[in-house]
């Protein structure tokens, strides 16, 4: 079933790379309607998103669009990041597909995008290829996702069950969306994740709230935190340092020494001159 799919796609790459394309210009989000392509259901558009976050609805999809994810700048590091990508729970009538120098890999199928499930691939693995699937009443039909720009090394990607190496576990707490000091209340179990509950005696950094004051005279905050299911996760006694990034509202874990291994490791790079940053640990 897959390859003769992906073969009937060929014909509209072919015209892209002949420059049979129509291009979009640089953006955080893009909103696009398949009716500029009545007359011209081969035509493929080019779309250049070029921001951390975003967006893309497509109304009425026909023919295909090439979505292009990549960072605003210039760097090194930029070939070490990875696009997530997460559909609305309405977006259908399309596939998804990586498209590498012309070659496609199925990545999102039209009848699991309602699940909302994110999809994550690196930055290396090419564009998305989004076709339009044929159907005789294209009106209810909306392509929507939001998408995000993410390191390797963190969140539902890399090897995040891995022990944090010293210098990763000094860089996060100088880097990292959320940094906060707390204990493990409970740890859930769901359907591809496990969810730890945590209570926050100190909170030195949040990107988003993802943890939740528990009133102006009580100095502690709760959240959540998720981890693979893979990575076992247990309840723990005694006090952490969690670091981690935010995905999609969601807070992912990265580095959680126990706080006095935190301690240790950051006072002897302190009295060797090589924290990244300050932290204030008093």
């Amino acid at each position: 079933m897959l390859a003769p799919m992906l073969a009937s796609l060929l014909p509209l790459l072919l015209l892209c790379r002949l420059s049979f394309c129509q291009y979009s210009s640089d953006q955080c989000s893009w909103k696009g309607s398949g009716l500029t392509h009545e007359g011209h259901a081969r035509d493929v558009e080019q779309v250049y998103l070029r921001c951390s976050q975003g967006s893309l609805e497509w109304l009425y999809p026909t023919g295909a669009i090439i979505v292009n994810l990549r960072p605003n700048t210039v760097s090194p590091a930029a070939a070490r990041l990875s696009v997530c990508i997460r559909p609305s729970a309405d977006s259908s009538g399309t596939n998804f597909y990586l498209d590498r120098n012309g070659k496609l890999r199925l990545l999102l199928r039209e009848q699991d995008q309602a699940q909302r499930k994110v999809q994550c691939f690196s930055i290396q693995e090419g564009a998305l290829f989004i076709e339009a699937v044929p159907h005789m009443d294209i009106s209810r039909r909306l392509t929507a996702f939001q998408y995000e720009l993410v390191s390797n090394r963190l969140g539902p990607l890399g090897a995040p069950c891995q022990p944090c190496s010293d210098a990763e576990m000094l860089l996060a707490v100088c880097t990292n969306d959320f940094v906060a000091r707390g204990s493990i209340k409970k740890v859930e179990q769901e359907e591809e994740h496990s969810s730890v509950t945590v209570e926050i005696s100190r909170l030195y950094r949040q990107k988003t709230q993802v943890f939740v004051s528990g009133g102006v005279r009580v100095r502690h905050w709760t959240g959540h935190i998720k981890m693979p299911l893979k990575c076992g996760v247990r309840s723990g006694e005694g006090e952490f340092l969690f670091t981690g990034t935010v995905r999609f509202g969601e807070a992912w874990m990265g580095c959680a020494p126990r706080y006095k291994d935190f301690l240790r490791l950051y006072h002897e790079a302190q009295q060797q001159g090589t924290n990244p940053c300050h932290v204030d640990t008093d």
